[in-house]
């Protein structure tokens, strides 16, 4: 009953949190810029209109691929806070991936289509570190589950500090923030064609930004596993952790440059290896 009440409580919140989120960093963002800045409600505002405007979708099959990728994105998130296996979520979060690839691809359009691709090598990049991160979580407490990390009496942190800083910073990729933004940006300023997005209707740019939002609240939860235990108290250590988290992806994503993709892999691969790579060693000498 707890596992149910916890996903319907993602179904219906998450967008909710998620849209806070964004409206945070565009407010922050333009602060760090010196301007003003829309209001916090901004996002929902947007949303609002992408909905009402006319359905228009180069493909028929794009609208449905685009259904499929939210559908997947909650189920990721539905399961991973009703408490079930953390590495089902990841997968399913990858199959979600594919239907947005394919929902871009499918348009034939030049710009939409290198959008894709580029979105591929970016889950060549991040993938390796969120796949460590799993076989980390089950290393040191031993299970997949959820659940069962949660209700542990040590933070996972404790023997996970590497896997922590890896998948944080491929939050940067998953996030598509600078300077790993290299399929689509947040930012009008930094691209004429908007990549994989290009040639979506307003409808499904819709679905695309709502998808987003419930993505973005599934990975602060998994910042937050880091962090929380049995204790209650470590419920406002996580979500401060998260915080801290999110400043540092906004303040990042204000002051670099967009990289090319084969940096971006080689830093990627680089810092897993560094940080996940060692602390992995290190686990499996102690075992």
């Amino acid at each position: 009953m707890k596992a149910i009440i916890c996903s319907l409580c993602y179904v219906i919140f998450a967008p909710l949190i998620g849209g806070l989120l964004d409206g945070l960093d565009r407010k922050i963002s333009a602060r760090m810029q010196g301007r003003v800045g829309p209001p916090l409600l901004q996002p929902f505002y947007d949303l609002n209109k992408l909905h009402n405007k006319q359905l228009i979708a180069v493909s028929k099959s794009q609208t449905f691929l685009m259904i499929s990728y939210l559908l997947m994105m909650i189920l990721t998130g539905a399961l991973f806070y009703a408490g079930y296996d953390i590495l089902m979520c990841f997968f399913v979060m990858s199959t979600a991936s594919t239907f947005l690839y394919f929902a871009a691809i499918v348009t034939g359009s030049p710009y939409s289509t290198i959008g894709a691709s580029r979105e591929l090598i970016q889950m060549m990049a991040y993938e390796p570190a969120v796949l460590l991160a799993c076989v980390g979580f089950y290393l040191c407490m031993g299970t997949f589950d959820v659940a069962k990390i949660i209700n542990s009496v040590v933070s996972p942190i404790v023997y996970l500090p590497g896997f922590f800083i890896a998948f944080v910073f491929i939050l940067t990729i998953k996030l598509r923030k600078s300077p790993f933004d290299i399929s689509t940006s947040h930012h009008a300023h930094q691209e004429l064609i908007k990549g994989l997005t290009t040639e979506f209707g307003a409808k499904n740019l819709a679905l695309f930004q709502l998808t987003e939002w419930y993505e973005v609240t599934f990975l602060c939860g998994v910042v937050g596993l880091f962090i929380i235990n049995s204790n209650p108290i470590s419920i406002i250590g996580a979500i401060a952790v998260v915080f801290v988290v999110w400043f540092l992806e906004i303040l990042i994503d204000n002051c670099s440059a967009r990289v090319k993709f084969d940096l971006m892999l080689k830093i990627s691969w680089i810092v897993t290896l560094l940080s996940a790579g060692v602390n992995l060693l290190i686990l499996m000498i102690n075992r």
